[in-house]
Formats: structure tokens, sequence, C-alpha cells
């Protein structure tokens, strides 16, 4: 495996050092054609069973039975998949136990060891795409993305990380200070990496692994076992995540029991319960801020690492590519029906137009413009419901129908109902655009709220001055991952540039063609700052991996 693996290791670590584009896994489905009916075969073989799992502590399953939770997916179907449900007191000691021989092996063993985990994976991404489809309600390209490959490099960008830190202390070192004629002071010293702790990653349910993954293999490269509490409506990507860890472990010599999964019955509270345990040393969490904040406030034995709600701004302020802008604009807000913690949601415009390669376009004009545009994009429902995706949770369509009442203002573009063609039960939705006024304090008080799904705002602003000073207010008082900005002007460019420094927050600027906002490259984009309330990490970064492990040392009298 270290054959194999370690040389792969390296190169993500220059690419993190240049922060330059690279990756193992390819993403363009061509390069998984060829296994995409093996995926969907797989993944039908899979349901209506128990998921097997030999993990300690069994003492019951969790769904699909009456009461006993199950997942269903968004695009109108019961996975009916039975998970192996286990008491969390004996799954903790028993990886307790399972950890000790795991923090004795060396950085570079546990790299290898996580890179076969990923390569693993890699051969089976269509399966794994299959998975996150029809847990998340991912389309096809976003499926392959962010539940397979793009989730596999943030496994390794972590596994990277954790590594290079590990490593950058030496084993041994003679050390020798002078001491003029008397001689030499001499010590040997000793470094050695010794893990936090068991780690718990409490997952999401709109990107189980993108999200999951970094957590996961952070934890797991320093040493650490890892407990992964799946969302109980999108278990079975991480299902088959700790499957796979569990039997490279066994194969390499190591207690499979250093990755466990703990799924939940419903009520269950397992993520509090098992987050307070004091043999959880690291809390790895991706959801809504409000239990991000109680975990930080309660799960003090641990070092608690939180991504939550973001509410993302662009500043339309003025363009040489008007077409190109509109087309960018309209796919950022259609993928994956706005579902993304990138995803754009209050599209800031100044209420006496900007200007363009094609002259002035008033605010309205530019609302009228985008409408249009989602309406090209989207005329075809087949290809529609590829970039749209399913609504993963029934609550969206409520955000969605309060826009579309006019109860929230002005209903610039109506959402409509897409019809997929091979699951016709599937809910998907295209965007609404609604009308807001950066001078009317109720709807700016709607604006600092997250609308997680396919509802957009475009809010009247003052000038671009204005637009600025309300993305920025935006950013600190509701948190944001990504904001962006379309403008000519070197002066708003510099202003944007330092109310984001300032607040914590990635700029994107004048994107046209295929890069969206909404995009994070691994290896070269840190996802987050953990500067701002969306979350206090950022993936991509050695802050991320150092609070996994600490170095002590011993010194000894030569």
């Amino acid at each position: 495996m270290m054959e194999r693996h370690l040389p792969l290791v390296e190169q993500a670590m220059e690419a993190l050092s240049g922060r330059t584009h690279w990756s193992p896994y390819p993403d363009d489905h061509a390069a998984h054609a060829q296994n995409a009916p093996e995926g969907e075969r797989d993944f039908r073989e899979l349901l209506g069973r128990p998921f097997a799992l030999d993990q300690p502590g069994r003492d019951g399953t969790v769904g699909p039975a009456p009461g006993q939770g199950g997942e269903t997916s968004p695009y109108g179907f019961p996975l009916d998949i039975a998970y192996p449900h286990s008491d969390p007191g004996r799954l903790l000691t028993a990886m307790e136990t399972a950890m000790a021989p795991w923090r004795t092996a060396t950085p570079a063993e546990r790299a290898a060891v996580c890179g076969e985990i990923l390569d693993r994976i890699h051969a089976r991404s269509q399966v794994f795409a299959q998975a996150a489809a029809h847990t998340s309600g991912h389309g096809p390209v976003m499926a392959l993305h962010a539940g397979a490959v793009h989730a596999q490099d943030r496994g390794l960008e972590a596994v990277a990380l954790a590594y290079a830190e590990q490593t950058r202390f030496p084993e041994r070192v003679a050390w020798r200070r002078p001491l003029g004629q008397d001689g030499v002071f001499a010590l040997d010293k000793t470094f050695r990496i010794v893990p936090t702790g068991i780690g718990l990653v409490v997952a999401g349910a709109v990107f189980p692994a993108w999200n999951g993954y970094a957590g996961l293999f952070a934890s797991l490269a320093c040493g650490n076992a890892v407990l992964v509490k799946p969302h109980p409506s999108a278990v079975l990507p991480l299902a088959l995540t700790v499957r796979v860890a569990r039997e490279v472990l066994r194969e390499a010599g190591f207690p499979p029991d250093v990755v466990c999964l703990a799924a939940e019955h419903p009520g269950e509270g397992l993520a509090a319960r098992l987050a307070l345990d004091p043999r959880i040393r690291i809390v790895d969490y991706t959801g809504g801020a409000e239990f991000g904040r109680w975990l930080t406030e309660h799960a003090t034995q641990a070092r608690v690492f939180t991504a939550g709600s973001a509410v993302n701004s662009l500043l339309v302020e003025s363009t040489a590519g008007y077409r190109d802008m509109l087309a960018n604009l309209a796919f950022s807000l259609a993928l994956y029906s706005g579902q993304l913690c990138t995803s754009p949601q209050n599209l800031l415009i100044p209420r006496t137009g900007i200007t363009t390669d094609e002259g002035h376009k008033g605010y309205d004009d530019i609302v009228a413009d985008l409408g249009t545009a989602l309406d090209t994009l989207l005329a075809d429902d087949a290809h529609a419901a590829d970039i749209l995706g399913a609504l993963h949770r029934p609550g969206l369509l409520d955000l969605v129908a309060r826009a579309d009442s006019g109860r929230l203002g002005t209903v610039a573009h109506r959402s409509r109902a897409v019809r997929h063609p091979r699951h016709p039960d599937a809910t998907i939705r295209t965007p609404a655009l609604v009308c807001l006024d950066a001078a009317r304090a109720a709807d700016v008080e709607t604006l600092l709220t997250e609308w997680p799904g396919p509802v957009a705002f475009a809010v009247a602003v003052d000038g671009a001055d204005a637009g600025v000073e309300l993305l920025a207010r935006t950013v600190r008082e509701s948190g944001a991952l990504s904001v962006g900005a379309y403008t000519t002007s070197p002066r708003v460019e510099a202003a944007l540039a330092e109310v984001c420094a300032d607040s914590g927050v990635m700029l994107s600027l004048n994107l046209t063609g295929d890069w969206y906002i909404s995009q994070s490259a691994v290896y070269s984009d840190p996802h987050g700052t953990g500067l701002n309330p969306s979350g206090n990490t950022a993936y991509g970064t050695a802050a991320f991996v150092t609070p996994r492990f600490s170095v002590v040392a011993v010194r000894r009298r030569v």
C-alpha cells in the first residue's frame, strides 16, 4: 500500500503547496461511463435488504420497519435498506481498543491505508453516485462529482495535509548547545505524534460524502479512530464508505473497529448523546447553524469543527459580457435547485441599473432577462431535471410555495414543476425569483435568512457602495461560504476584496463560462474560513488537521 499510495499523497502535497489544478480522480462522465450499468446494478442490489456490516454492540436495526426510520429517494421510491444499530457505549469501548495499534502506526503507514480506502471507493464511483442521487437528490453530474470523485479529492486532500503536518517534526534529533571552553551540552530528542482521540463525524443530508470525507480522513490519517453518524435520510453513502474502510483496515493488519457506523432510530438524538461522551475528542459537524452552536458550547471535551448555514450574496454592478453573465447566473441558481451551501441567494442590483457591453440595463431589464435565461436553460424537462436534481426534503416545497405566493415580494419568475422522464414521482422545481428592496426593513430581514432550495432574491440597492455594505453585513450576521460580483470598476473590486477579507469569505469576480460561484476546487480553494457564522473551520488548510494530533517530545541527556 505504501508503494502504491505514498507517491499519490506526495503529489497531493505538491498541489496543495502550489494551490494548482490537479486531481487523480477524473470527473468527466466519459471516464466512468463503462461502469455506469454496473454501478446502477450494484445500487439496486442494495435495496430492500439488510446492509451487511459486521461491527460490535449490535442491538437491532434501523429501517425500513414502521417506526424504525428508513431512507426514501427524492426521486420517489423507498430504499428499504436495514442498517445495523449498535449500542453506542459498546461501540466506543471497542473503538478505544482498536485505536491502540492504529495510533502506533507511522504517519506514512496511515496515509497509505487511507489511500487504499480512497482507491477502492474510487473504483466504485458509480455506485456511490447512485447512492448520492437517491439519498440527497443529486442530478447525474452532481452525483458523480459531489457524491464520488470530488468527495474522494476532499478525502485525499485531508490525508495529504495530515501527512505533511505530522512529518514536519523529525522523529529524532541530536541537539547540541555550545558551552564555550567547557564543551557542549548534549541532548538526544525524540518526537512522537500522539492522536487526539476518537473522532465523531456528524454528517449532513445534502453532501454526506463531500463534507464528511474531510473530517473522516483527516482524523483517520492522524491516528484517530472515527465514528460516523450519518444523517437519517442519507445513510447509504457513508455506510458504503465505512464498509470499505473496515475491509482495508482488516487486510492491512489493523482492527476494523478503527472506523464504525452509528445509524440511529428516529428521535434517538444520537448526535447530541455521542458528542457529549468524554471518549469523543473530535467532532466534525455539517448541518444547521443552531445545532453547530450547541455542539461548540456543550461538547467542551472535544475539538469541534462546524460547517453550518450560509447566505451567499452576489453584486451585479457592471459587466463587459452581459449575456455570458446571465447564462452563468442562471446556471448557478438552477444547479442542484440552489441546495448547495455555496449557491447564490441574494442578487444585489443597483435600482438605477448597470452599464454593460449592450448599453445601460435597468433593474427591471436585468431581472426580466435573468428570468428569460432561466427559461431557456430549463426549457426541456429532461435536461432541466439533470441540472436541478430533486428536492431532498419535503419542507423545501413550503419555501417555494411562500416565494411563489407573492407574500415575500413581487414574483419576477415563478417556479414550475419539472417531470423527470424516468422518475415521475420525483419532486423537482425550477428556481423562483422574488424582487426585494434593501430600503425596506422587512425585506432585509428576509434576505438575511437562509432559504435553502430553489428560491433567490433580486435585491434593489442604492448603488454599488450600498450593495457592498449589505453584502458585508450579510456575511457578518448570517454567515457565507462564497460571494461574488460582476464589475468592471477597479474601485468596486478593491472595496469588495477588502470587505470579504475583513468578514472572512471567498470572493469570485466576473465568472463566465463553465465555472460558477458555487464551485470549490479541491487542493486549491479552501472551503470556508472559520471567520464568519457559516462555520468555524476551513477544509484544505493546515488548521483543519493540526488539532487532531499533538507532538510529545522525550529529551535524553547524552
